[in-house]
């Protein structure tokens, strides 16, 4: 009878931990993939991915610029916690705004969790989370978990920095050439081609963990859709949208391999859960939010939603396949337990602030997350750029279909009712008091309870004036 059980589970315990790549698109818009309604570009890759995999629509990130949003992907905790506020800049800039030079290598993280329990993992692209202009003492990536790394001109160990070339040039120029002190070996390429350099080193690491027969994590964090851009020289535009276009289609022709790679391998197409999405709203007139009200640095829903898109034929609902969920409210912060569950591991004492919600990943229930999201605004802007005169509010939470958003006191209150009015055109915070009462006080104790920063300081200062 032992012998008969034994061989009867012998399947389930054979099971193989799944992959996991971690895709992380810099500074895209919410609208900008053609399956989320992007009519002036295509992106045919991405949208065979959405074809073979589930689509969320009401997906978040965890601030609305770069650095912080990547520290809540990578701890699964409030990137406040450990003082990552505002995109990491010079030393001095950083000093003023109230940040951390780096994040902390105490701080949890989601490769370490894996990389204790057999992962391989590996980072390839874009850190920003230390190491960059004169932050040159920061941690190499790999304090953070990473077997391997290859990075950009923000983050320390070996990169890829970029060559550029347009329409008329005799010869490419170089930027960012100064971040060669920042870690070796160092390898130059056409800016409009990096992004293949990151698949080409992620897709043999890939491949070397599989041979030996070890699951793996995978960042891949292209410096696409970013500024300045740099398309193909055959593809170039003189305005920026068309420019920003451009480098959007050039980038889903170069993740095509690496989906083709994944899908026609059976041991990886079976077992890879991959997840594809953006670190922050767009610059304003280069990428598209959508429907949806604000940028990149606001707290208005185009600043903090995020398209995702999940596939992994073998371990999602196969029922789901090309479905939308438009029902599941869940943030970055909320991908470390989620994809910890489905590993089967264990966080022992680590505190997340993301909830697991593995079964809307996998497509097997809508579920969102139980508590609010809270959002605190970068340092630096109260307004969108120095020059703009609209002062943007402080703190922002969504609870159930409710979005308040209002200053580091609580007030001046706005409030919107996402289910009715998602694009955040009219506040209705007077005709709800009860409401913003019992969410401004949530808001600002949370936002209290957290290490604070020189928002309000900077806030006060006065917009400059355009020259």
């Amino acid at each position: 009878m032992r012998l008969l059980l034994a061989i009867l589970l012998l399947p389930s315990l054979l099971i193989a931990k799944p992959n996991v790549v971690m895709v992380f698109i810099d500074d895209m818009g919410w609208g900008d993939f053609s399956c989320f309604g992007n009519k002036e570009a295509k992106t045919p890759n991405i949208d065979r991915i959405a074809a073979e995999g589930v689509r969320f629509e009401q997906f978040y990130v965890n601030s609305p610029i770069c650095s912080p949003s990547r520290c809540a992907l990578t701890t699964g905790q409030y990137p406040q916690r450990w003082r990552i506020n505002s995109y990491l800049d010079n030393r001095a800039q950083n000093e003023r705004r109230g940040v951390a030079q780096w994040l902390d290598p105490k701080a949890p993280t989601l490769a370490r969790l894996l990389k204790q329990n057999g992962y391989a993992t590996g980072h390839f692209g874009k850190w920003h989370l230390g190491g960059q202009r004169d932050v040159d003492d920061a941690p190499p990536i790999t304090a953070y978990g990473f077997d391997e790394s290859l990075t950009n001109f923000e983050g320390m160990g070996a990169k890829l920095l970029p060559l550029t070339l347009k329409p008329g040039d005799a010869e490419p120029g170089k930027i960012w050439g100064d971040a060669e002190r920042l870690g070796k070996p160092v390898t130059w390429m056409q800016r409009s081609e990096i992004t293949s350099g990151f698949i080409d080193a992620a897709i043999p690491f890939m491949n070397r963990a599989a041979a030996a027969g070890k699951p793996f994590f995978v960042n891949l964090w292209p410096d696409d859709v970013h500024g300045p851009w740099w398309p193909p020289v055959a593809k170039w535009a003189e305005d920026k949208r068309g420019k920003y276009l451009a480098v959007l289609e050039s980038m889903d022709r170069q993740f095509g391999r690496l989906f083709d790679h994944l899908r026609s391998t059976p041991a990886l197409r079976d077992n890879t859960l991959l997840l594809i999405c953006s670190d922050n709203g767009p610059e304003t007139g280069a990428g598209s939010a959508g429907p949806f009200r604000g940028s990149k640095t606001m707290l208005y829903e185009g600043g903090t939603r995020s398209p995702l898109i999940v596939w992994g034929p073998g371990l999602i609902d196969k029922a789901q396949a090309g479905s939308v969920n438009t029902q599941s409210v869940f943030a970055a912060f909320d991908l470390a337990p989620s994809l910890l569950a489905i590993a089967g591991i264990e966080a022992g004492e680590t505190a997340f602030d993301g909830e697991n919600i593995a079964p809307a990943l996998l497509g097997q229930k809508e579920v969102s997350r139980q508590k609010p999201i809270f959002w605190r605004r970068p340092p630096d802007r109260k307004t969108a750029a120095p020059n703009l005169p609209e002062r943007l509010p402080d703190l922002a939470m969504r609870e159930g279909h409710w979005k308040l958003l209002c200053e580091y006191d609580g007030s001046k209150p706005q409030l919107y009712d996402l289910s009715k009015d998602r694009s955040e055109a009219t506040n209705i915070a007077a005709k709800h008091p009860e409401v913003v009462s019992r969410m401004r006080e949530a808001v600002v104790s949370w936002h209290q309870s957290l290490p604070p920063d020189n928002g309000p300081a900077l806030g006060a200062e006065k917009p400059k004036k355009k020259r």
